[in-house]
Parts: structure tokens; sequence; C-alpha cells
């Protein structure tokens, strides 16, 4: 949120629906309060209906968390003015072809992983869902380096997610976690 008015940005509503990362915001704020940057404890779901309010709605690391992600997609549509833009990062799985895995259980330990699309089924999504000049931006493979246990976060993270005789792999046997950044054009008209 912060980062975004660092950008540019006139005002930034964030939402979260977990309060421990609301908090860390708010007590950020605590040290210099930036009264044009918000988080509320918020669920996508639970903003006003079809507001159409927003330039820019960045959804970051959600997508792959929902079980409908063409809903999903439509509710980001919903909350961004006509021609405006999405941000969005998700997991995807390697391949040239349109389609998706879903994990039966858990997908790098995780329970709550429901779809991980190619790169051309994501887009296929993004088009069916009405956006428009899709560009993907950015592929990564997600480091050991960039999500790690710290003194901040102490449980299990991607280094015991993944096989230890090929880190190419999830302990599952999936693709190791990549990350795709996406820009898409919501619809001029709603």
């Amino acid at each position: 949120v912060l980062r975004m008015r660092d950008a540019g940005a006139r005002t930034v509503i964030g939402i979260d629906p977990t309060l421990l990362y609301v908090m860390q915001f708010l007590a950020s704020q605590s040290f210099g309060a930036d009264p044009n940057a918000h988080v509320l404890p918020l669920r996508l779901e639970q903003l006003p209906a079809d507001k159409r309010a927003f330039d820019t709605t960045f959804s970051m690391g959600v997508l792959y968390h929902q079980r409908s992600p063409i809903d999903h997609l439509r509710q980001l549509q919903a909350t961004l003015r006509p021609g405006g833009q999405l941000v969005l990062e998700t997991l995807f799985v390697p391949g040239d072809e349109a389609y998706a895995c879903t994990p039966s259980e858990r997908y790098a330990r995780m329970r709550n992983v429901w779809f991980l699309p190619t790169i051309a089924e994501l887009t296929t999504w993004l088009r069916r869902s009405a956006y428009r000049d899709i560009e993907v931006v950015d592929t990564s493979l997600t480091t050991i380096a960039e999500q790690r246990s710290t003194d901040w976060m102490t449980f299990e993270s991607l280094a015991e997610a993944l096989d230890p005789e090929n880190p190419e792999r999830t302990v599952e046997g999936w693709p190791a976690p990549r990350r795709v950044i996406v820009l898409a054009i919501a619809p001029k008209t709603s």
C-alpha cells in the first residue's frame, strides 16, 4: 500500500481478511500516518458490489486460493472503472497448452491451492472474463531466498515444501512454484 503511494497513487485502499496483516499496517502507520493509505479487514466479496471505482486493482497471490478463478476475475473486474487495469500475480505451471492442474490434497504443503493454470489457460480465463490487452510482464521461479522462515515468520516455508532430491518439484511431485505477473484491461463498458 505504501509503495503504491510512493509510486504516485493519490489514494490506496488495500483489503486483507487477516487481522494480523491489517494490524501490522496500522502499526507501521503509527510511525508516520499517510491519510491516503488504508488497509481494511475485508475479503473481496465483502466490498460493495459493482462499484467500478478503481483505476488499478492488484490481486497478488490470491487467484490460486479461489475455488472459482473465473468468479474471482469477474469480482476484480467489478472493482475497476471502465478501461481500468488489473495487475494479477499468481502461480502457474509450465506448459504451452491451455490447461489447469488441480492438486488433490496439497501443493507445496498448502491445502488451499485449488487451480494451477498454464499461462495459456490463465490468458483464456482473462479473455473469457472480458479482459483485453492481456500482457505477461514477468515470470519467475519462486526461490527459498525470498520465501523463507525468519525470526518473524518461524513456521516452515518453501525449503520444506520442495523435494530434497529434486528442488524443481514439490514434495507432492508437482512442478516447483512459479509466479507470473499479468496486466489486463477491463472492458470500456460494463
